[in-house]
């Protein structure tokens, strides 16, 4: 048996295609299948079963829409009511297809009904069990995204199914997990590329510690998530549509003035020193990264149509791709090529400094000036930069009229989020200093 990695860096997820040669099962699949289709005929087998562990909250599948085009049969819980013809299994059940054996096994915790999957050898012996957001590499996922009524509940659910995982399956047993490799979905973050049921037993904190030690650990330690994240289970329990990854219509330069002067989202792919070089007044800066669909998606008005302009089509086309991941679909425009040649005649580009913590700090000493900390409440309150005002980037939209004009300089942990509030705060009355450093450069004492 054969198990194939299909990573998902930008939203911190895995899927999987396991294979005996012939025939393939996959687990948790995201909306664009075109990946799992091209694992699948490079290994040259056929894709009969699509698993899925739960019902996402980070992505829309593409398990339904990889079930119809090749006729697999599509697993979901049979606790979970979902609007489209599908394979109910409980805890216990076994999915078979060729060589390849899996048991289901209820664990819940990330949400009520999920399942983990454990796969048997031909004597029925596990090898390897795919966790979903249960059991993680040194911690599990989040129990909070079904509303806070639930997450106490979840939470003890959630301790309880990894010690049913550890105590089941044999100590060196792989451990696959959906979650855990940046995703919003783990309560904690993650370590490792890789582990087994034995190392967890020795790493995991719900089977390191007992129950209301991690029952109060892991609910004191959760922040917040992205906001699309309340639209993806819906979503994917009506059934989602089929992905479109089409370039989107391309729009001249006076299209693009139209649609910024009209509010709307002209979203800017370029790294962002070079945005900050030179830039469309209104225009909005999400450097494509793999910080760019989390970001994007937690600030992004839900229906709202955008424009993407980036240096190159395969810019345009990674970032549509991205989106489509999280159910953006309104991409109703792209440009491509120097920011010069797509500013309308007479319209002068705008442009802010770069700098580094040094320099605020040299400035600070020199005149009073404005130090915007865009990172969440919880990692200001743990180390902040004196004075600083915290207005994190998920919340700046509905804040922009807390941070002050004149001279402001935006920071964050690495650079990515106050790129993105630099771009959304830079307009006349403001001097903008972008700070493009890492927080540990910083002096807390200013």
């Amino acid at each position: 048996m054969t198990i194939t990695t299909i990573e998902t860096s930008s939203l911190g997820d895995r899927s999987y295609l396991i294979d005996d040669g012939a025939v393939a099962a996959v687990i948790d699949p995201q909306r664009d299948i075109d990946r799992a289709l091209a694992a699948a005929g490079e290994r040259g087998v056929t894709i009969t079963h699509v698993l899925e562990t739960h019902i996402h909250n980070d992505y829309v599948t593409g398990g339904l829409e990889l079930s119809r085009v090749t006729g697999a049969e599509y697993v979901v819980s049979a606790l979970d009511t979902v609007g489209y013809p599908h394979r109910p299994v409980h805890d216990g059940d076994i999915i078979e297809t060729g060589h390849l054996r899996f048991r289901a096994m209820h664990t819940p915790g990330h949400t009520h009904h999920h399942l983990s999957y454990v796969l048997l050898d031909a004597t029925g012996s596990p090898t390897a069990v795919f966790t979903g957001g249960s059991m993680l590499y040194g911690s599990t996922g989040r129990t909070d995204l079904l509303g806070a009524q639930h997450t106490t509940e979840l939470t003890h659910a959630q301790y309880h199914s990894v010690r049913k995982l550890a105590d089941e399956l044999p100590a060196d047993t792989e451990v696959y997990p959906t979650h855990g490799f940046g995703s919003f979905c783990s309560a904690t973050p993650t370590s490792g590329d890789s582990s087994t049921i034995g190392e967890q037993r020795a790493v995991n904190p719900a089977l390191t510690q007992d129950e209301q030690a991690y029952v109060d650990e892991l609910i004191s330690g959760l922040a917040d998530y992205p906001a699309y994240y309340a639209h993806m289970g819906v979503i994917n329990t009506e059934g989602p549509s089929p992905i479109d990854l089409r370039m989107p219509e391309r729009v001249d330069p006076a299209t693009l003035r139209r649609r910024i002067d009209a509010g709307e989202w002209v979203v800017d792919l370029r790294q962002r020193r070079a945005f900050a070089a030179g830039h469309l007044a209104g225009s909005m800066g999400f450097e494509l990264s793999t910080s760019f669909v989390t970001y994007l998606g937690w600030l992004y008005r839900w229906g709202a149509p955008i424009t993407l302009l980036g240096t190159s089509t395969r810019d345009i086309m990674d970032a549509r791709r991205d989106l489509a991941r999280i159910g953006v679909d309104n991409v109703t425009g792209s440009a491509t090529g120097p920011i010069e040649q797509l500013a309308t005649s007479g319209q002068p580009l705008r442009d802010y400094r770069v700098a580094t913590f040094a320099d605020m700090a040299d400035a600070r000493a020199q005149r009073p000036i404005t130090i915007l900390d865009t990172r969440r409440a919880d990692e200001h309150a743990s180390g902040a930069i004196r004075g600083a005002i915290n207005v994190p980037l998920h919340e700046l939209l509905a804040r922009r009229e807390e941070v002050p004009s004149g001279e402001v300089w935006v920071h964050c942990q690495s650079g990515y989020r106050s790129s993105v509030a630099a771009s959304l705060l830079d307009e006349p009355g403001r001097e903008i200093v972008l700070i493009d450093d890492d927080f540990g450069n910083a002096r807390l004492d200013g």
